[in-house]
């Protein structure tokens, strides 16, 4: 899949000389950018007063414990959820700048629920990814994206699946694919491993390497610290709705950070071959905390 996933990154060559293909912005600028922002649920403030910024050619994952407000970050970032104040500006411009078609050209967002209301292919569903170029030159080479992201999701031989028959993996597969033939230079990933075994998790993620690698700007949330460290080049750490810090992994994945934010004794150490950085729940220094 690595390969194959590579080879998808030769999509933006399909498209450089068409007009109504927004130009791709510059490895290191700026794509996505939150200043204050403060998104409340009735009573409960769920975001506060959060800073956050994505640019070309970086992966940038959000973690946090359950009800950090990662999912809320990033559907704020998507203009899927209205802030109370602050700003959210995709490339350069407020979202309210951009109709919905012209967003979509900019940024794709993979959900964490995957349902289809009708038995749709799965086939049919990536092809939903290239609704945003519809009339446009763009749209000559659907059937060329539509293939390729097939392909770089390991999901070809699904292709002629009703959607809803297919397993969590698979969907969660075919859904990211979807996202894949969108074709923008932003991509908003909530959980996209979730529902998938080791295997598929790790093509995945290097699938958003190599997305990333081509110039895009990608953030993803993620549950699995190690992952973070293996994959980000920026982590921003939720909690309670603030930013706890924000940076390279080596200096965000902390074992007194982590223990604090999560409230439960984090290890953060070197791989013994390898060097990674590995992080892992302290189950020794947590059972002497219940002795």
């Amino acid at each position: 899949m690595t390969d194959t996933a590579r080879r998808t990154t030769s999509w933006r060559s399909l498209f450089a000389r068409t007009p109504d293909v927004p130009p791709r912005p510059e490895p290191g600028t700026v794509t996505l950018r939150a200043t204050g922002l403060t998104v409340r649920r009735g009573q409960r403030t769920v975001l506060d007063d959060v800073d956050f910024q994505v640019a070309a050619g970086e992966i940038v994952a959000l973690v946090g414990p359950n009800g950090a407000g990662k999912s809320s970050l990033l559907a704020a970032l998507a203009g899927e959820l209205e802030p109370s104040a602050g700003t959210v500006k995709l490339e350069g411009h407020a979202l309210t700048h951009w109709n919905h078609t012209d967003m979509a050209r900019r940024r794709a967002v993979l959900p964490q629920s995957h349902a289809v209301g009708f038995p749709f292919t799965a086939r049919e569903v990536v092809a939903m990814g290239r609704s945003p170029w519809l009339h446009t030159a763009a749209a000559e080479h659907d059937d060329t994206v539509i293939a390729a992201a097939l392909a770089a999701t390991d999901v070809t031989h699904l292709a002629g699946r009703p959607f809803p028959s297919l397993s969590g993996g698979e969907r969660a597969r075919v859904a990211l694919a979807r996202v894949l033939a969108q074709d923008t230079a932003t991509l908003l990933l909530d959980e996209p491993t979730a529902a998938l075994d080791i295997g598929h998790q790790e093509a995945v993620l290097r699938l958003a390497a190599d997305r990333a690698a081509a110039g895009s700007a990608v953030v993803v949330v993620v549950h699995d610290l190690g992952v973070a460290a293996a994959y980000a080049d920026r982590v921003t750490v939720l909690d309670a709705g603030r930013v706890a810090a924000d940076g390279p992994p080596r200096t965000v994945l902390t074992r007194e950070l982590l223990t604090e934010v999560y409230r439960h004794p984090v290890d953060v150490f070197d791989h013994p071959t390898t060097g990674a950085q590995l992080v892992l729940p302290d189950r020794d220094r947590n059972s002497d905390a219940h002795s």
